[in-house]
């Protein structure tokens, strides 16, 4: 095998571990045991998966290991929130937030090493970006969490460092097995996919993964989110709403989840809200009002709370459900937009701006 690493099983979804068993001479059966024995039991060393044969063990300990990223802090918060530092082989690293709720829990899980998009008012996108991240790094941040909070959470959201649908393969991967009833067993509403709009591949995601779709969305025409959410430029809403309301055609249940951060003076008066009620007249819709969580360099603050609550007011008025999300972590800098990991920056934008900076001409 040389210098080759050996598979990582963490990567493998339940098929795919069925078929790597029958490679080795095992059943696919064998497969299903030790997917169960790593996810749902959280057993990672083979000798204790006694379900298998000696030889069995022994070829696996030859060819396979159960690779996890590994817990380098733990910051917890007076809320209950607790934020995980994870580092990889390669060094990089990413966050994972555990955000308590009475019975309710959700896991926000990265799906990539920073962020190629370049939100104006996110601060994981001032670090750059560097990679996607395999699904056994993706999958790993929920098995530690699960561990370490010694139960599962009730809820996951692929809302935290990096664009799901910008790592289509391995996060599909990684949704399968959250899925999965030898694993985790979270339904298709307990799974959330948070993208800011990568038109092709909602289209793709809807024929090969059933979970929930939450939109970074945060304007309400062309011309204010191509500023402050890029990719619009490239998938304009004329494009962006049909394909949101296709993903959830023909499920009544359904709603798309809207995420509008509220910022100061620029997306948050009434007329903004009068023209996102007419953007999304027509799709089932929930909006999360989030007021911004403010980081260093950054040239926004946070809309008023007396403004949120007009620009609520009126969305409820029309209609569409609205909820303001609790700030939950903001002092271990969990909160929305505040995960920024260590990444060594492939993209050159965290250097770009730093040299917009030096030369006085701000940076936006």
């Amino acid at each position: 095998m040389g210098t080759d690493k050996p598979l990582n099983l963490l990567d493998l979804d339940r098929k795919a571990m069925e078929r790597y068993f029958v490679s080795l001479g095992a059943k696919p059966f064998h497969g299903r045991n030790v997917f169960k024995w790593i996810h749902k039991h959280g057993v990672t060393d083979f000798d204790r998966m006694t379900d298998l044969s000696k030889r069995l063990r022994a070829q696996l300990r030859e060819s396979a290991e159960v690779r996890l990223p590994e817990v380098v802090l733990e910051k917890p918060s007076a809320d209950g929130t607790v934020k995980w530092v994870m580092e990889l082989d390669d060094g990089q690293r990413v966050e994972t937030v555990w955000i308590p709720d009475g019975r309710r829990s959700t896991v926000c899980v990265s799906s990539q090493v920073g962020c190629a998009l370049d939100c104006a008012f996110c601060s994981t996108a001032r670090q750059g970006f560097n990679r996607n991240l395999a699904v056994g790094e993706i999958v790993g941040q929920l098995w530690h969490a699960t561990r370490i909070m010694q139960r599962p959470p009730t809820n996951v959201v692929l809302m935290g460092m990096g664009e799901p649908l910008a790592n289509f393969e391995p996060v599909v991967s990684a949704l399968d097995i959250m899925q999965d009833d030898l694993a985790y067993m979270l339904s298709k509403y307990r799974v959330t996919v948070s993208t800011s709009g990568i038109v092709p591949n909602l289209y793709r995601l809807r024929e090969v993964s059933d979970v929930s779709l939450a939109v970074s969305l945060h304007a309400p025409d062309n011309g204010l989110r191509d500023e402050l959410v890029p990719i619009n430029r490239k998938y304009p809403l004329e494009s962006l709403i049909p394909a949101c309301r296709d993903f959830i055609r023909g499920d009544k249940r359904r709603k798309i989840t809207w995420e509008y951060v509220m910022l100061d003076g620029v997306n948050d008066s009434i007329a903004h809200a009068k023209a996102l009620i007419r953007l999304l007249e027509g799709t089932p819709s929930k909006i999360n009002l989030i007021p911004f969580n403010p980081f260093p360099g950054s040239p926004y603050r946070s809309s008023p709370p007396e403004r949120i609550a007009a620009f609520r007011q009126r969305l409820l008025r029309a209609g569409i459900m609205t909820i303001v999300r609790k700030t939950r972590g903001d002092d271990i800098d969990a909160a929305c937009g505040q995960l920024v990991g260590r990444v060594r920056d492939r993209s050159g934008r965290a250097l770009a701006r730093l040299r917009v900076a030096a030369d006085g001409r701000g940076v936006r």
